[in-house]
């Protein structure tokens, strides 16, 4: 299947056609579990020594924080690798992005200023469906599973509410002083922004040269199911941490 705007697509037949990517899914999954829950929309034990020890505005440091979470985010990374996979043309890498952008920034700032709490566990988990579920949709999987295209734009903008609310969660349990706190967190979104500016640019000069190689056509599909994997798998740690909470 053809979209225009995003270029050739898998077909549902995808399906019969996921083992050859067995050794990545291991090698990704290898990673992901690894890497565990220090990066993925967390902040740092230096970082929150940082915020709770200097109250009032801090524009500069929090402009950094919010470029290092979104730089080392791998959460948020896999998710934008996701949605500008099959993108080739710039407006509409920037129309995605920008829904993306818009969900992020309204939670994150809305969840904290508002003090509107949620189990970081259950967002983050959300979170890992997120790349699932753009792993899917890159695959074509769902007019054959479900019949019908979700919208893909929707799609974005939901996910990046969840997206922006995964940090908010974190970030509330770290605030320990509401002095300077909008100032405070406007930066940090300034920074978050500026660090997706750069992350992206990097994916997009990698993609580029991947997608003039003969074997794209051949490997995108593969990784779109480490993609999936990937996403599963840090919906499964997710949703561990939260059992394991509750029985703790």
């Amino acid at each position: 299947m053809t979209d225009p705007l995003r270029g050739a697509r898998p077909d549902g037949s995808w399906l019969s056609r996921l083992r050859p990517a067995g050794g990545l899914t291991a090698l990704l999954a290898s990673l992901t579990l690894f890497a565990g829950d220090a990066m993925a929309h967390g902040v740092a034990e230096s970082d929150k020594a940082f915020i709770q020890a200097n109250p009032g505005i801090n524009i500069i440091p929090y402009i950094y924080l919010g470029a290092k979470h979104m730089v080392t985010g791998y959460d948020h990374l896999l998710f934008l690798f996701g949605v500008i996979f099959f993108l080739y043309r710039l407006k509409d890498i920037w129309a995605y992005v920008t829904l993306f952008a818009i969900g992020h920034s309204t939670t994150l700032l809305a969840g904290v200023m508002f003090n509107i709490h949620a189990n970081p566990f259950v967002i983050d988990a959300i979170i890992g469906l997120s790349v699932v579920y753009k792993a899917l949709d890159n695959l074509g999987a769902f007019p054959t599973l479900l019949g019908f295209q979700p919208n893909q734009k929707a799609a974005v903008l939901i996910f990046g509410f969840f997206h922006g609310f995964g940090l908010a969660t974190k970030l509330q349990d770290l605030i320990a002083s509401r002095d300077g706190l909008f100032a405070n967190l406007v930066s940090f979104n300034v920074g978050v922004e500026m660090g997706q500016v750069i992350a992206l640019s990097i994916i997009l000069i990698l993609m580029t040269l991947w997608r003039r190689s003969s074997s794209f056509s051949r490997s995108a599909l593969i990784a779109n199911a480490v993609l999936m994997c990937a996403g599963f798998i840090l919906t499964g740690y997710q949703i561990a941490g939260f059992f394991s909470e509750q029985t703790a």
